[in-house]
């Protein structure tokens, strides 16, 4: 079974290499960029089939390792 968990600053946390990219694009001539939101994909695979499990088990790692979840948000997703 493959999983993602997707984490994310949360809304009002500066993000200075959002920032960054941001001003390279701009910079390349990349037009009509607004604003940019960087973050971090994890594609994990894990073995069995209760994707109950799976989730709870991601959802645990995220708290304990992917995120700072005082300043991120994380999403999982079974795919």
């Amino acid at each position: 079974m493959k999983a993602r968990v997707t984490v994310t600053l949360k809304t009002g946390i500066l993000d200075p290499q959002g920032k960054a990219i941001e001003g390279a694009l701009k910079s390349l001539g990349v037009a009509g960029v607004a604003s940019v939101r960087q973050g971090k994909v994890f594609d994990i695979e894990l073995a069995g089939a209760d994707k109950a499990k799976a989730e709870a088990a991601l959802k645990e790692a995220a708290d304990k390792l992917l995120a700072n979840t005082v300043i991120e948000n994380y999403r999982v997703e079974i795919v």
